[in-house]
Order: C-alpha cells, then sequence, then structure tokens
C-alpha cells in the first residue's frame, strides 16, 4: 500500500468514526428527550434517520454500510430479547391458541392493502406485495416498544406475540410464493417446500431438545456467554435466510430454545447490545427514505394508514377479548399491532428491485414511516386510552370503575 493510498483510508476512516460518533451522541440526547417526556424513542430515531439521510439536512458520506450492518444485527437482537421471554411449550400454546386470531388478522390486513392497489390501476403482482406492506406488522418496532413500556409481562402481551409469531411464519410461505408467482424467482415450489419443510424441522428441534441446547451454551463465564449466545444468533439466522426462512425468525427461535437461569443471564447481557443496535435499525430505516419522495404520496399513504391502524386495533382488541383480556388489554393489544416496519420495507424492495410498480417504493417509505411512528405513540397512550373507554362503560351504572 503506497503512502498516499494509507493516507487516504485514514482520512476516511476518520470521517467514518466522525460521523458515527456524532450520530451516537445526537441519538443519545434523543433517547433522553424520550425518557423525560415518557414515551418510547422510535419515532425520534426515525425523524434523526430523515435528517441523515439522503436528502436530508446533514447527509452521512461514507458510513451509511456500517450503519446498515448495524441495523441488521439490531432486527436479530430485537426478535432474540423477545425469543427469550417465552418457552417453546409456550411458543406452541400461543400459535394454537391464536390460529384464528392469525387468520383474521390476516384477512383484515391484507385486504386494504390488495384493494388499494387495484383501485390505483396496479396489476395484481404489485398489489399483493402492497398487500404484503399493509398485513405484517413489525415485530423490531413491537419488541422494542414493549420493552420500553415495561408491558411484556401483561396479560394481553401473549396475545400480542402469538399474533406476531403467525406473522412471521406466514412471510416464511409469502416471500417465496410472492418471488415465484409475480417476480420472477426461480426454484417455484421447490423453493416454498423447502422454506415450509425447514422451518417445521427448526421447530420440532427446538421444542424436543430446547433444554439439552441450553446445558449446552452454558459456558460458566459471562464472556463466554456473551460470544456463545452472539454467534450462535448470527450462525443461525444466517442458515436461516439461507434456507428461505427469515432471518428475524431464526433469531426468535433462538430465544425461544433458551430458558431458565441462562436466559436470564444472557438478557442482562445483551440488552445494552440490542439497544444500541436497536437504535441502529430504526435510524438505517428512516436513511432509506429520501424526504422529497413523500409528498407525492403522502395522501395515499395517510389514507392507508389510517384504514390499516383501524384494522390492527380492531384484530388486537378482538384477539385480546377472545382470550378473556379486559378492555384496557384489549385496547392495548390493538394500539401495540398498529407499527409497520421491517418486513413491510423487504416487501416492497422486492417490488423496486423487479420493477414491478415504480409508486410502490415511495408509497411504501411514507406509509412505513408514518406507522412506526404512530405505532409507539399509539401504544404509549393506549392505557389512558383504554381507562377513558372503561369510565365511560362504567358511567352508566353510576360511575363505578368496572376494572383497573
Amino acid at each position: 500500500m503506497t503512502f498516499a493510498a494509507a493516507v487516504g483510508e485514514s482520512g476516511e476512516m476518520t470521517l467514518i468514526f466522525v460521523e458515527l460518533g456524532a450520530i451516537f451522541v445526537v441519538l443519545a440526547l434523543l433517547a433522553r428527550l424520550a425518557h423525560r417526556w415518557g414515551i418510547s424513542p422510535i419515532p425520534f430515531y426515525l425523524v434523526a434517520g430523515l435528517a441523515f439521510g439522503e436528502g436530508g439536512v446533514v447527509p452521512l458520506e461514507v458510513s451509511e454500510e456500517f450503519v446498515e450492518v448495524g441495523a441488521e444485527i439490531g432486527v436479530l437482537l430485537l426478535l432474540f430479547m423477545l425469543g427469550l421471554e417465552y418457552t417453546a411449550a409456550e411458543l406452541g400454546a400461543s400459535v394454537r391458541s391464536q390460529a384464528a386470531a392469525g387468520l383474521v388478522d390476516l384477512v383484515a390486513n391484507l385486504s386494504p392493502g390488495v384493494l388499494l392497489g387495484l383501485a390505483l390501476g396496479w396489476d395484481l403482482g404489485a398489489a399483493v406485495l402492497l398487500g404484503g406492506v399493509t398485513y405484517i406488522s413489525s415485530s423490531g418496532v413491537i419488541a422494542k416498544v414493549l420493552a420500553d413500556l415495561d408491558r411484556l409481562g401483561n396479560r394481553e402481551t401473549p396475545v400480542v406475540l402469538g399474533i406476531l409469531v403467525i406473522e412471521d411464519l406466514v412471510m416464511a410461505v409469502y416471500l417465496p410464493l410472492v418471488a415465484v408467482a409475480f417476480l420472477g424467482g426461480s426454484g417455484g415450489a421447490a423453493t416454498l417446500v423447502t422454506a415450509v419443510v425447514a422451518l417445521a424441522v427448526v421447530l420440532a428441534v427446538i421444542m424436543r431438545y430446547g433444554t439439552g441446547m441450553t446445558r449446552l451454551i452454558d459456558t460458566g463465564s459471562a464472556e463466554g456467554l456473551l460470544l456463545m449466545v452472539f454467534g450462535l444468533v448470527l450462525l443461525i439466522a444466517g442458515v436461516s435466510q439461507r434456507v428461505q426462512i427469515s432471518s428475524a425468525v431464526g433469531a426468535f427461535l433462538v430465544g425461544i430454545a433458551l430458558s431458565g437461569e441462562v436466559a436470564e443471564r444472557t438478557r442482562e447481557l445483551l440488552t445494552p447490545l440490542r439497544d444500541l443496535f436497536a437504535a441502529t435499525f430504526f435510524l438505517f430505516f428512516a436513511l432509506q427514505v429520501d424526504p422529497s419522495s413523500i409528498p407525492a404520496v403522502a395522501w395515499q399513504a395517510v389514507v392507508r394508514a389510517v384504514a390499516t391502524a383501524a384494522t390492527k386495533v380492531a384484530t388486537g382488541w378482538w384477539a385480546a377479548a377472545q382470550a378473556g383480556v379486559q378492555v384496557r388489554g384489549r385496547v392495548r393489544a390493538g394500539a401495540t399491532l398498529i407499527a409497520r416496519g421491517e418486513f413491510s420495507i423487504v416487501i416492497a424492495g422486492l417490488g423496486v428491485a423487479a420493477g414491478i410498480e415504480s409508486q410502490l417504493g415511495p408509497l411504501a417509505a411514507a406509509y412505513v414511516l408514518l406507522l412506526a411512528v404512530l405505532g409507539p405513540l399509539a401504544t404509549r397512550f393506549a392505557d389512558d386510552a383504554g381507562r377513558w373507554l372503561v369510565r365511560r362503560r362504567a358511567a352508566p351504572a353510576g360511575g363505578q370503575r368496572a376494572e383497573r
């Protein structure tokens, strides 16, 4: 390497350090502000991403690739830590108990996107992709919000997680199916069968041998456990992606496999890493949105956001009611499901890469950005809304409060 090249690399590395340092300082200040106001920092991270992205106030020069890798790790850690909250048996019971809610969720939230796409004059492939964007809630955003608001132990949370798990499992079939049917993907039925069989095998192994896997992972030292678990999350996520299962689903299943004291120690060790990389994920998501592309599709995004926020609230309310959850919990469940995020962008990206519809990318970006902000805010104030609704219901009976 010549001296000039070395100097050039040194200068680029210096710029990367300066950019990343400035980004994380800004995110820290935003997190402090959000904590002071008692809300999730996610909306602040998204606004920061718009400011740092292309067309923003201070666009990044050289560190976007690093941020992208950090964002991918952030999604994996969010889903892994979510999986730690439940055992394999609880996962199976949750999926079985929420099967009807999962079907209602699919019909109620896929249909609006498909119908809107057809109303805009798009072909069936583009409309089905838009339906996928509107269908799936953001596991990453929701996992972060539930942790921020300390609601992982709430009675409605298993209902929400059951629906999210079913959505992620649907994606394991939806993505290869759409790729083959509408985007000219190769492999046909073989690709779809591979994804389904691989997912079934992984679930069966975890439910049968999860306890033994936990014992093997426990290295006895905090450092060893941290490295082992972090490595396994990345390894299993990569293998899952290779066999056509979402890497996020793979990370979630690793969390499900761990239990007992090992799960508790892992949670303590990885929580700071999760928060760091999760902030990076939300930042990178907004970095991909060009603010100048939003006005042209803003009205369509707003209409779709309002309609599908309502269908998600209705889905969560109905599912929680079926599980015997009281009114405030039903409101919280519905509001929690509003947020869209990583999977919606992935689905839109498939259509953009295939050149299937020019408006799909900006419309999906504006839509997801709206609900990625609205979702955490609605979740934060859902308890107040539920309390108000309980008072309204109790008023005719003399104003007594029926629940707390």
